[in-house]
């Protein structure tokens, strides 16, 4: 089975076009083809969402995403990590994947609802309503827009928006699936670093795909 990487960068921001000063490189796998890689950069709204968006950074800080895996992917629509419980699941076996999405750092934060779910808008996971009245965002999970998503305005806590990558994250949203809706390949976190934002690195350039393959002239016919 081919495994790709991808390298995902975050960024820091407030309500105004002024930056924070600080920003996060997160290094994410897919398989163990370490050759691949890809980089996604999205910024903070520390204004907007201060407690999640500190959060975020101590958990970081305590590589609490380290080994955890992008465990939840719609086509073109969204992406989600952030389990703990992610981290125990084999690349084989889709029994042990039934409770991935469930779990978190155990404890929840109160809701920043503010901004918008706009095409990349990076917002904190949470229980629905039935359960979770309140809308308390879960610890650690978080999920990516990659479209619009107007239904969800007002119901969860936008706290980052990508700013470079959004063709890395479509490609990751079409994996293949399971039925929970998780990647049949690892998708797997590798670190999270928080850096000031100056020396965070470049974007790197997408790889051209490959040539076709040559048909042999017995597999014409």
């Amino acid at each position: 089975m081919k495994k790709i990487c991808f390298t995902l960068a975050i960024l820091a921001a407030g309500l105004t076009a002024v930056h924070a000063d600080d920003a996060a490189l997160v290094t994410i796998q897919i398989g163990k083809e370490k050759k691949k890689l890809r980089q996604v950069a999205f910024e903070f709204y520390e204004a907007d969402a201060p407690q999640t968006v500190e959060n975020f950074k101590k958990l970081a800080k305590k590589r609490f995403y380290n080994g955890l895996a992008i465990h939840r992917v719609f086509p073109d629509t969204l992406v989600q990590t952030g389990d703990p419980l992610s981290a125990l699941v084999p690349i084989t076996g889709r029994d042990d994947r039934t409770r991935v999405g469930t779990g978190g750092p155990g404890y929840t934060i109160q809701p920043e609802i503010r901004r918008k779910h706009i095409e990349g808008a990076v917002a904190a996971a949470r229980l629905p309503d039935k359960i979770n009245p309140s809308r308390l965002s879960n610890g650690s999970q978080f999920f990516i827009c990659l479209q619009p998503m107007p239904s969800y305005d007002g119901q969860y806590t936008v706290f980052g928006h990508v700013i470079w990558g959004m063709e890395t994250l479509k490609e990751i949203s079409n994996l293949p699936t399971d039925t929970n809706d998780s990647p049949l390949q690892r998708v797997e976190v590798k670190s999270v670093k928080i850096m000031p934002r100056e020396q965070l690195p470049p974007p790197a350039p997408i790889p051209a795909p490959g040539p076709a393959p040559t048909k042999r002239w017995w597999q014409i016919f």
